[in-house]
């Protein structure tokens, strides 16, 4: 066993996740651009690692994040940021014949009010909402199916204990500014843009505000790492991320690399 120094941040329930199954795998999975050496913590290339740029803030809220068996290994997964984001995160690994009973107790958990986000049009209509009532007595848990769109559509179908649940319909104003993988559908936010849309519904708006700014973030270091660009942290995205960062992250990222 790794022991690991004491870190100011909860733990990101997806990391945890990628570790479990990675102990599991008799084989490796190979992500495209998989022969660059990666960071362990953020997945981005060594080179643009985004660790010192991880926000802190506060939430009310709680996401739970619903994931396929290879997404939780992908590079480009926008998930990840969420975890990092949102102190009480939880992640699951979808199984068509199997209920993962933790999954369970966490959806009847008094504390909660659980929303599971899906277009509303897939839906019978007396189960969607595109409000988030505010309740003193219960917290919001957001709950995320984090596939590809013909996964997403497979797990709603196929999960039964999800029932129940109110669905939380999202009406963006903007187009998903996704550009990590191709998509046929610019209106198909990504994971990451879901959630943000979801905190700021529920009163939490500096956690928006953070996961939007480290997505945009993520994004730049992740393409520019790709395209084998340097490494440019004045950009906005940068400026707008820069409050939400512990103080002397940044700085002492920035003398590591020097001195490196």
């Amino acid at each position: 066993m790794t022991l690991r120094a004491a870190s100011p941040f909860a733990v990101n329930a997806v990391a945890c996740l990628r570790d479990e199954r990675e102990e599991e795998s008799t084989k490796p999975y190979l992500a495209r651009g998989s022969r660059a050496p990666r960071c362990h913590d953020c997945r981005v290339i060594e080179s643009h690692c985004l660790c010192a740029w991880r926000p802190q803030v506060q939430a009310r809220s709680a996401v739970c994040l619903i994931m396929t068996a290879k997404e939780v290994f992908k590079p480009s997964n926008t998930g990840w940021l969420i975890a990092d984001v949102v102190q009480d995160n939880f992640a699951f690994i979808w199984s068509r014949t199997e209920t993962n009973p933790q999954l369970l107790a966490l959806l009847a958990d008094p504390q909660w009010q659980p929303y599971l986000v899906f277009p509303g049009e897939y839906v019978e209509p007396e189960r969607v909402t595109h409000e988030v009532q505010v309740d003193s007595r219960k917290r919001p848990l957001f709950i995320l199916l984090d596939a590809t769109w013909t996964e997403a559509r497979k797990i709603f179908r196929k999960s039964p204990y999800f029932d129940g649940l109110p669905i939380l319909s999202l009406l963006p104003e903007k187009l998903s500014r996704y550009r990590l993988r191709r998509s046929t559908r610019s209106e198909h936010l990504c994971t990451a843009e879901v959630a943000a849309l979801c905190l700021e519904l529920a009163g939490d708006g500096p956690a928006s505000s953070a996961l939007g700014a480290y997505f945009d973030v993520f994004s730049q270091h992740y393409l520019d790492a790709k395209h084998q660009l340097p490494l440019d942290e004045t950009t906005a995205a940068h400026a707008e991320l820069a409050p939400f960062v512990p103080q002397g992250a940044i700085t002492m990222q920035a003398r590591s690399g020097t001195a490196a």
